[in-house]
């Protein structure tokens, strides 16, 4: 049995066995970022690598391909499912349907990439640079964001919508707090953000207290009872702040804003991903039997998955409302745990488009609403119809090709300037 660590993790690839056995040590070796760690004893202690990846990123992964795939997925699910939003051919509407859960498995992979990143480092040295890691994450999320929100304000034929929400909300990341739909729709697709920048603020700071005061071992308890905090959270949420506006035609605007936005009910993802990391992480021994099972880990995902569909068919319903989310992340949490494991089909093979589209999958979800709107505006004064096919293979090229000039033109240069700040210490 071999082990890999990539970014802080352990993922395992299933042994040669056409190799001679030979006598077991009980040490193993590690040569340094992403190579081979040589395993040969009984008792497996999965030790960080000493140089934690400088791309454990949740919008880039660095080489894992399964990952790769799970995020092209994710943001192509994530704008069909908004595509709905606009002029659209019918079958948007049926692929679409589940596609919000898009934003669920972008939350399953921040968690995972976020906490390897940070269990590594607490491996390594004890602690967490705090001022490294909001450097990193201010450098990789804040610009593009900052030139796509001033697009927003500025140019007002960018919005999708006309109601804006007052800047200071999406400065400040709490634009998902009390946001009203109705009166905020436009880049409202940034709640997600929020979720993901108080994500980063709270996820350093809850670790370093927990490696502090020695609870570590305590880990899963700890896990548990958040998600459980979470059930209890939005069954207050519903019975209190929601179900009071049943039958009432703005139901929906209740929902979004008591249920579907606060980050205290949607931490699942975002927890499990934490879950998984830990798994491979802290529990090398368990994670090595799963990973003889890594293929038998995506049909798992997608039955759980299939059985989410059915209970969120009504969406809006108690049953979607309460226990939905944490079963879109199970399903997820399992597809991810199948990416990373060696030998499973997501694991081995390399696509040059789910890498691509992995890499723009940051700027694809800044801009996309925006680019709809502009394209099918002017499209649509040259006789090509807003719910045509064409309309939409014409939209997604748009919402692309907007992606790689932000890639080019904001997100490389910052990276290279980031490598600069953080070599100067």
């Amino acid at each position: 049995m071999s082990y890999f660590l990539y970014g802080g993790f352990c993922y395992i690839s299933e042994p040669d066995r056409t190799k001679k056995k030979t006598k077991k040590k009980k040490n193993f070796s590690c040569d340094g970022e992403n190579k081979r760690i040589k395993h040969t004893g009984a008792a497996i202690k999965c030790n960080p690598i000493q140089n934690v990846t400088k791309n454990a990123d949740p919008y880039h992964p660095a080489k894992l391909y399964g990952l790769d795939h799970l995020r092209a997925f994710a943001i192509s699910f994530v704008v069909i499912f908004h595509y709905q939003s606009f002029g659209h051919p019918n079958w948007v509407n049926t692929l679409g349907s589940f596609g919000w859960t898009g934003v669920d498995l972008f939350f399953v992979l921040s968690g995972f990439l976020i906490s390897s990143q940070l269990f590594a480092e607490l491996s390594n040295s004890q602690t967490i640079s705090l001022k490294n890691f909001f450097v990193k994450r201010s450098f990789r999320i804040l610009p593009g964001y900052w030139l796509v929100l001033a697009i927003y304000y500025f140019i007002p034929a960018f919005r999708e919508r006309e109601a804006l929400p007052p800047i200071w909300k999406h400065l400040t990341f709490t634009q998902n707090i009390g946001l009203n739909i109705a009166t905020g729709g436009t880049f409202s697709h940034a709640w997600s953000l929020c979720v993901e920048e108080q994500f980063y603020l709270l996820l350093p700071l809850a670790l370093l207290l927990i490696y502090r005061k020695l609870l570590l071992r305590k880990g899963a308890y700890i896990l548990a009872l958040i998600a459980l905090l979470g059930f209890a959270i939005r069954a207050f949420s519903w019975y209190h702040l929601v179900t009071p506006h049943q039958g009432a035609d703005d139901f929906f605007r209740y929902w979004y804003m008591y249920i579907y936005y606060p980050i205290y009910n949607r931490l699942d993802g975002l927890l499990m991903g934490i879950a998984v990391s830990a798994l491979l992480h802290y529990q090398p021994v368990i994670a090595k039997k799963i990973a003889k099972y890594g293929n038998w880990l995506l049909p798992l995902g997608l039955a759980i998955l299939a059985f989410a569909y059915w209970l969120c068919i009504d969406q809006h319903s108690y049953q979607g409302t309460i226990f939905g989310f944490p079963v879109v992340a199970l399903g997820y949490g399992a597809i991810v745990l199948c990416a990373v494991s060696g030998g499973s089909v997501l694991y081995k093979y390399k696509s040059f488009i789910t890498e691509k589209l992995a890499g723009l999958s940051y700027g694809i979800y800044l801009i996309h609403k925006g680019i709809i709107h502009l394209v099918q505006q002017h499209l649509e004064s040259h006789s090509i119809p807003k719910n045509g096919n064409l309309m939409f293979v014409l939209c997604m090229i748009s919402v692309i090709i907007g992606a790689i000039l932000l890639q080019l033109v904001v997100e490389r240069p910052m990276l290279k300037l980031r490598k600069m700040v953080l070599s100067k210490g």
